[in-house]
């Protein structure tokens, strides 16, 4: 039994097929199936009920691979103990980014940093708070980049920036003539949001009191921020974004971007990592060149601002 064979497992379980763990893992598929059947008779059991279509583990097969996973992430910590040790950014550093961030926050650091640290092999994915906060549990992810809400007590967290959150209304909506936006304002709305379970929705359907979003006037509740924006900007109904979204838009589009009434919603954006997390070196890097891409002003909460 190798660690190769546990890796080679575990991608399997992760994406069902063998050609795409064998892709994953940078071997031939005949190769990664043969060592996989190698560990299945060194076992004497199935892994995998191959005639499946995805592939899916023997009940035997859960279990070796859940240890697989375990077995793992202590390897790699003895290679982080070490690279730690000489200070190094170089290796792989795996990032869960929640998808109403990722838009607008990665551009602005990403490709500068993969420019200024060649060596560091960054991977980022789209997840949810419940994704992230799970794999970073499990070791699947280094860090999450999402939103400050209850429940994080388990993990190390660390301050990004505060963001304020905007209503973008549609030219032909009533409250467009508005300079600014109250709650009250929203009732019987045609809202486009999100779908349950995105935190900036739960942020947004708690702090705007909209207890009976369901049952309101939504026209969506599926897909994603840039869709419900594109409707907007085609004359129709009400969404929300956050202010980086603004940022990145042209004056035509800004025109459509009314901020909410005094005290305005933020949320409080940070990185967590699990507590044992050692590559320190490169965790600090990350932060420092995320707050160093948003304006110092978003770093702290301003007194107009309440997070949410």
């Amino acid at each position: 039994m190798t660690l190769q064979q546990l890796e080679y497992i575990t991608a399997v379980e992760s994406l069902g097929s063998f050609t795409k763990a064998a892709e994953q893992c940078l071997v031939t598929q005949p190769t990664l199936s043969a060592m996989i059947q190698k560990l299945e008779d060194e076992l004497e059991v199935r892994i995998f009920e191959r005639s499946k279509s995805p592939i899916v583990p023997t009940a035997a097969g859960r279990l070796i691979i859940e240890q697989a996973r375990v077995v793992l992430v202590q390897a790699q910590k003895i290679k982080d103990l070490v690279a730690e040790e000489k200070q190094t950014i170089t290796g792989q550093f795996i990032v869960g980014i929640l998808p109403t961030i990722a838009p607008y926050l990665l551009p602005r650091f990403l490709p500068q940093l993969m420019n200024k640290y060649p060596q560091l092999d960054i991977r980022v994915r789209d997840m949810k708070t419940s994704e992230i906060k799970a794999a970073l549990l499990s070791g699947e992810i280094d860090a999450g980049i999402l939103a400050d809400l209850d429940g994080l007590s388990e993990y190390s967290c660390h301050s990004l920036f505060y963001e304020q959150f905007y209503a973008y209304v549609a030219e032909t909506n009533p409250l467009h003539e508005k300079a600014t936006v109250k709650t009250s304002d929203l009732f019987n709305q045609e809202l486009w949001l999100l779908d349950e379970g995105h935190c900036f929705r739960d942020q947004i359907v708690k702090f705007c009191q909209l207890k009976n979003a369901q049952s309101s006037k939504l026209a969506y509740n599926l897909g994603s921020m840039e869709t419900f924006m594109r409707m907007v900007e085609s004359g129709k109904g009400v969404t929300f974004i956050p202010e980086l979204a603004v940022m990145q838009m042209g004056d035509s589009n800004k025109k459509l971007v009314k901020p909410f009434a005094i005290p305005t919603p933020s949320r409080h954006l940070i990185i967590a990592t699990n507590r044992n997390y050692v590559r320190n070196t490169i965790l600090n890097m990350v932060i420092d060149e995320i707050k160093a891409s948003v304006p110092k002003d978003m770093h702290r909460l301003k007194s107009t601002q309440i997070a949410i």
